[in-house]
């Protein structure tokens, strides 16, 4: 299907710890697909599983109709998806235009620009395109880490975790820049986050993982909030 993933009974073990059990998860061009849960029941795993940094035991992770579960990160990469991991891992030494240029390693020569697109999504990093990564604030980080990843024009945005540590008001900006990006219908996005109302109110759909394992899932307009919420509760 084009523009779609599809996560089917995926197993992912770290020595002898599982640390997801058959786990099924689709996100579709479109439309925004959150993925909640507690602290180590395996959100990230499974980013790191559709990103290529982890490889499943078991399961097929199907992007456009394909089976990339043993392809290489990279090779994901230039086929359309994109990773904004947990922590945002920019490069703190780097100006924010040379973060953004590090983008172009997946891209052909004649794509390697920053549009001006966006910069009109993050105004800031105009201001800011000759300051080092390092001295941003955690908010301005994670906006430049979200602009990196967009840069390689994906179909599928990955986002962990991406209002950790930021203040609300750049949080407001996040999330309508997340919706604008879904509004426009050229990209699934995947999101893990644990602020349950910035999740909810960007689902198409949802699951909750619990202990490695899908223990919720369904549409944004049928979420059952109370037992999303327990499943959430420390």
């Amino acid at each position: 299907m084009d523009g779609a993933l599809e996560v089917q009974g995926v197993d992912v073990f770290y020595g002898a710890s599982q640390a997801l059990k058959s786990v099924s998860v689709n996100a579709r061009k479109g439309q925004v697909t959150s993925v909640m849960g507690r602290n180590g029941v395996g959100k990230t795993t499974l980013m790191n599983a559709v990103a290529g940094r982890v490889s499943p035991s078991s399961g097929k992770i199907l992007w456009q109709g394909k089976d990339i579960a043993t392809t290489a990160a990279h090779t994901r990469a230039r086929q359309g998806i994109a990773y904004v991991p947990q922590g945002r891992q920019i490069f703190p030494l780097l100006t924010v235009q040379e973060n953004l240029e590090t983008g172009f390693a997946c891209l052909a020569r004649s794509q390697r620009r920053i549009d001006a697109e966006i910069f009109d999504l993050f105004p800031v990093l105009l201001q800011m395109r000759h300051r080092r990564g390092g001295d941003l604030s955690g908010g301005q980080q994670q906006q430049l880490a979200i602009a990196r990843a967009l840069i390689t024009k994906p179909e599928l945005l990955i986002l962990d975790e991406p209002t950790e540590g930021i203040q609300p008001s750049i949080i407001k900006d996040i999330q309508s820049v997340i919706g604008m990006l879904r509004d426009r219908g050229e990209m699934a996005i995947l999101l893990v986050e644990q602020f349950f109302e910035f999740a909810r109110d960007l689902a198409d759909s949802y699951v909750v993982l619990d202990r490695g394992e899908v223990a919720l899932a369904g549409t944004g307009d049928s979420m059952d909030e109370a037992a999303v919420r327990r499943l959430m509760t420390v």
